[in-house]
């Protein structure tokens, strides 16, 4: 019989990598594989009880995530740095727990977070590349200045109401935003957008990059853009960008309960070295 102690619950925070490609995003959906479905069916296993994993973000159908967080109840007879090792043993090879570690029953996976960052990666090279292809938008049609892009990023950095780019569907009631920063940059034939906010609205950063690269084809110059989303014009928000660019790169916490090392910089950015027709990874 289990002791008295054995039987306390604490509460287990997980750092989460996931590889999107065929997942229908995070949450549980009655049909199609998810991630919280997988990772929750293999802690009912190992716990014999059904279990509720609390996730930082609701990643959408094919997006990645870098160290995406999320929390549950276990009993406390399991050390809770242990349960990266048991969960990985029994996991499928697109998910993967690169810590976990006990936080305060206070300390919640969602509404403790202050910020969350994404990533997305455009692939301007003319010639595919297999080993790009996963995690990379191919977009080699027109060239793009991502110096414009840059320019029209910026004015977004503020407290905002953007619902230009926010999809149907959600049960968000409101579409009020605090972007902390948001960049774009380029390495070589990559081009990065980056945007950190205290939320993200229901598909955000697939619609503001599709709309951002008719900025760098100079399509739409970088004032047009922030007129766009200050009239909330959503009909002149015409596609998304693929998903399979878009990766949830991390998320912050006013109290994070793993070193950087696990959680701060785990999307390798591809870059080419030199003029050599090859790919290395750049932390």
């Amino acid at each position: 019989m289990l002791s008295t102690v054995s039987l306390l619950n604490q509460r287990v925070a997980l750092v989460i990598q996931y590889l999107g490609t065929h997942f229908h995003g995070w949450q549980r959906q009655a049909s199609h594989r998810t991630v919280q479905e997988e990772i929750e069916t293999v802690l009912q296993t190992v716990l014999q009880r059904s279990v509720t994993l609390h996730g930082a973000g609701r990643t959408d159908s094919g997006v990645h995530a870098a160290a995406q967080i999320a929390h549950f109840e276990a009993p406390s007879l399991i050390p809770a740095h242990r349960w990266a090792a048991i969960l990985n043993s029994r996991l499928p090879k697109d998910v993967l727990i690169r810590a976990s570690a006990a936080v305060d029953d206070r300390w919640h996976s969602r509404f403790s977070a202050i910020w969350r960052r994404y990533r997305y990666t455009l692939y301007t090279e003319s010639l595919p590349n297999l080993f790009v292809a996963p995690f990379a938008w191919h977009y080699y049609h027109t060239p793009l200045d991502e110096s414009s892009m840059q320019a029209a990023l910026q004015p977004l950095q503020g407290h905002h109401h953007l619902a230009a780019f926010h999809r149907a569907n959600s049960s968000r009631v409101h579409s009020w935003v605090d972007v902390q920063e948001a960049r774009c940059d380029r390495q070589g034939p990559f081009i990065y957008v980056e945007v950190q906010a205290n939320g993200f609205l229901y598909g955000m950063m697939r619609l503001l990059v599709g709309l951002l690269v008719d900025v760098g084809r100079g399509l739409r110059s970088p004032e047009s853009f922030t007129e766009l989303w200050l009239n909330e014009r959503r009909d002149q928000v015409k596609y998304a960008a693929p998903p399979h660019g878009l990766c949830l790169l991390r998320v912050g916490y006013p109290e994070t309960p793993f070193p950087p090392e696990v959680w701060f910089d785990t999307q390798p950015q591809l870059v080419f070295s030199g003029h050599h027709p090859f790919v290395q990874t750049k932390c």
